[in-house]
């Protein structure tokens, strides 16, 4: 049969930086994000309780709970909340995005009270930070410099500032809504 696979994302970690830019750290939790496509898996979002300079976070308990949430749900089938807002798609709206998730529990937050960590472009590619509200169950993202946007960035870096959670106090993964040029 399927046997569950569960694991961790990787924590934010290493310095912050003022701009946004790209990470292969971010690449490398897109990557295990993919996963999620499998039968029977599981991923713990640790984005938000990582370390500058450690790899391994200190808080095991978060990880702990999230990991074994996903563990009740994915193992044993429990109707629960078990994981944070996981992107699932955009729609162009004059100069604003506005994207919708799965796993959004009964409604999304910003913790701390301002989202956070959310990055916009045109065509040109060229991401700036953005403003981002809730709008009911979606975000809602521009930038005055985007007057066109074709892409959205979520916690896109080695150590973001990430604020958006569901209700549950889960963290919302990190995603990019743009596809990498083909090498």
């Amino acid at each position: 049969g399927d046997f569950p696979f569960l694991f961790v994302q990787l924590a934010n970690y290493m310095a912050v930086q003022d701009r946004p830019y790209d990470s292969n750290w971010a690449n490398l939790r897109e990557a295990q994000a993919m996963t999620l496509s499998l039968p029977a898996t599981g991923m713990a979002v640790a984005i938000d309780i990582g370390e500058t300079d450690d790899i391994h976070p200190r808080n095991k308990q978060d990880v702990g709970l999230r990991m074994a949430k996903s563990a009740l749900r994915v193992a044993y089938g429990r109707d629960l909340v078990y994981s944070g807002p996981i992107y699932q798609s955009m729609k162009v709206e004059g100069n604003k995005v506005r994207l919708t998730f799965t796993h959004t529990g009964q409604g999304l937050e910003a913790k701390g009270g301002e989202l956070k960590g959310f990055a916009i472009a045109g065509a040109d590619k060229k991401f700036v930070w953005a403003k981002a509200a809730i709008d009911g169950q979606t975000v809602v993202v521009s930038a005055d410099e985007v007057a066109a946007p074709a892409a959205v960035r979520y916690g896109w870096a080695d150590n973001p500032e990430c604020t958006l959670y569901n209700t549950d106090g889960l963290p919302a993964s990190p995603f990019r809504t743009d596809v990498p040029d083909a090498k």
